[in-house]
Formats: C-alpha cells, sequence, structure tokens
C-alpha cells in the first residue's frame, strides 16, 4: 500500500500577494471606519472654529436666561409653598384649641346631665340666681354655637389651603423640570464650544477668545466715561460697581459676587446701589424707561439681539462693561460690537 502524501502548500506569486495584502488592508480600513475612528468632523479652519463657537455661546446665552427665568419662578413657586404651609399649621393649631373648648362645654353639660331648665328653678332655692345663671348659661350657649360655625369655616379655610398648596406644589415640581432641560441644554452646548476651542493651539485659542486683551481692557476702562455723567447716583453706584467687577469669570447662573452671567452682573451692580431688578434680560429690559441710543448715559442697561438675550452696563464714550461667556471675563467692550436691540434707564 502506498502511502498518502500531504499535498504541498503553494507560496504566494507577486500579483496573488499583493492582491491578498491588499484585501487585507481594505478590511482593516473598514473595521476602522466602522469603529468610528474614521467618522472624525474635518479639521475646521480658526475662522470657522470662531464663527461655530460664537453660535453655540449665543445659543447657550439664550438657555441661560430661560433657566435663570424658570429658577426664579421656581423660587418664588416655593416661597409661596412654604408659606401656605406656615399658614394652614397656624389655623390648624387655631383650629384645634377651639375643639378643645367645645368639647370643654360638651364635658360640663353631660356633667350637669342635661336637667329641664324648668325643673332646675323649681328645684333652685333662689329662682332670682337661677333666672341669672339661665341668661349667662343662654349666653354661653350662643358663644359656643359660634365657636362651632367658626371651627366649620376654619375647615373649609384649611381645605382650601391644602388645594393651593397641592397646586403650588404641582407648579414648584413643572418649574424643576424646566431648570433640568435649560441646565442640560446649556451645559451640551458649553462643552460642545469647548471641544473645538481645544483642537486649536494656545495662540490661535487666545486670539480668538481675546484673552491677551484682558489686561488692555481693564487699563482702558480706568480712562473712559469720564466725559458722560450717570442721570443718578444709583446709576454711578452700578457702574462703579462694574468696574469693579472687571476681570471676574463668567459663570452661567451667576450673579455675584465673584462670578457673572450677563444678567447676573447688571443685577448684582443695580443691587447694590440698592435696587431690585428682575433676574433675566427679557426682564430687566421693561425694569426701566426705554431710551434711544443717542441718549445713552452710563448706569444705563443695553440690550443686544433681536430675542434681547444679552446685556451689559452703558459707561459712556460707545462701551459697556458686560460678561460676555465662558471664554471671556467680564470686561469692556464697545457696544456696536453685537446687535443693539435697545436701552433702559433705571429710575
Amino acid at each position: 500500500m502506498s502511502a498518502h502524501r500531504k499535498p504541498k502548500q503553494r507560496s504566494l506569486s507577486g500579483n496573488t500577494a499583493r492582491t491578498a495584502v491588499t484585501l487585507a488592508l481594505a478590511g482593516a480600513a473598514s473595521a476602522t471606519a466602522f469603529d468610528g475612528v474614521g467618522n472624525a468632523d474635518p479639521r475646521l479652519s480658526p475662522t470657522e472654529v470662531k464663527s461655530k463657537v460664537d453660535s453655540l455661546y449665543r445659543e447657550a446665552e439664550i438657555a441661560t436666561e430661560k433657566y435663570n427665568g424658570a429658577k426664579e419662578k421656581a423660587e418664588k413657586a416655593e416661597k409661596a409653598l412654604g408659606e401656605l404651609r406656615d399658614e394652614a399649621a397656624r389655623k390648624t393649631e387655631k383650629l384645634n384649641s377651639a375643639r378643645d373648648e367645645v368639647g370643654s362645654y360638651a364635658a360640663a353639660q353631660y356633667r350637669t346631665g342635661g336637667i329641664d331648665p324648668t325643673v332646675q328653678m323649681a328645684l333652685s332655692s333662689d329662682p332670682e340666681q337661677f333666672l341669672d345663671r339661665a341668661a349667662l348659661a343662654d349666653r354661653a350657649g350662643n358663644r359656643q354655637a359660634a365657636t362651632v360655625n367658626g371651627i366649620r369655616k376654619q375647615l373649609q379655610e384649611i381645605d382650601q389651603l391644602h388645594s393651593e398648596a397641592d397646586a403650588r406644589l404641582a407648579a414648584f415640581h413643572k418649574r424643576q423640570a424646566e431648570l433640568k432641560k435649560h441646565k442640560k441644554t446649556v451645559t451640551g452646548k458649553l462643552d460642545e464650544a469647548k471641544r473645538l476651542l481645544a483642537q486649536l493651539p494656545d495662540g490661535q485659542r487666545a486670539e480668538l477668545t481675546g484673552a491677551d486683551t484682558d489686561r488692555a481692557d481693564r487699563s482702558e476702562a480706568r480712562l473712559s466715561g469720564g466725559s458722560a455723567k450717570a442721570p443718578n447716583a444709583r446709576a454711578a453706584s452700578a457702574v462703579s460697581y462694574a468696574y469693579k467687577a472687571l476681570g471676574s469669570p463668567y459663570v452661567w447662573g451667576a450673579t455675584g459676587p465673584s462670578a457673572f452671567d450677563c444678567s447676573g452682573l447688571t443685577q448684582a451692580a443695580y443691587r447694590s446701589a440698592g435696587v431690585a431688578l428682575p433676574r433675566t434680560t427679557y426682564a430687566q429690559i421693561a425694569a426701566g424707561e426705554r431710551v434711544p441710543r443717542s441718549a445713552l448715559r452710563p448706569g444705563d442697561l443695553v440690550f443686544f439681539y433681536s430675542g434681547i438675550s444679552h446685556v451689559g452696563i452703558y459707561v459712556g464714550n460707545g462701551q459697556m462693561i458686560h460678561a460676555p461667556n465662558p471664554s471671556a471675563p467680564v470686561r469692556l467692550a464697545p457696544i456696536d460690537q453685537m446687535p443693539f436691540a435697545g436701552a433702559t434707564r433705571v429710575v
């Protein structure tokens, strides 16, 4: 019997080998693409990065003002809920006292056995004294009847308070849900802007964010605003506060004293002057007397974009102090840097 021989393996010839290598590389490239590495965004130019980042900051600022408004409403709803609960507790305490009073009266009646007044008079050794006591008891009975009616009224008031508290609680939960939604939007936009800026070399990133100009801004701020005077002492105080805030970081939702967003800065500046401004840009524009751009004076609030999503404090000479965005601190800037939407003088 002849032995079975193992067939010899053929080596790959030149063309065959090249074909195999090509197929292997193609397969590897396909696998890499499916893994997501091949889907990276094309490299953006610095100008394109700036445009995209500016757009993201604008969208984040709109969401920030919505967040600020929802937060203000949530705080008011929470405060109102607490006041309702306190009032309900006070009325419940008063109700319990009235119940105790009625209970004492009922117990006294039980002890006397509820004897007919005519029999009591017949048994009394002093009918005149009995009549006096009967009249007093009758008046006391009227008072107890009034107390019972008062208890009924208090029960109705307490039920109404509980219903109002339930409604307030539902409103509070709704505001909390809005806060969560707006916060997610803001953080998403800011994270995307941060990711884009991180792709740039340090020098280009500093140029785009204006980090190199902050010191110059502070120096110029000391010299600006001298040609025009604030319309009142409150406005002058707010401008002074804004000067002191130069260089403070932008933090969305912040109202000072060490960090601000745009409407947080204006609110804090006027708070220092004893004026309570609303929290949001679209509420602040209605918090004073509207003035034309040609009549601006230091301390006026200047607003930008069609949605009234940004605000600064005018300081004179066509300049304002504002909190721009997370890539730049509180700084001096020309008011024609952004689309002007209107101005308000706080009175």
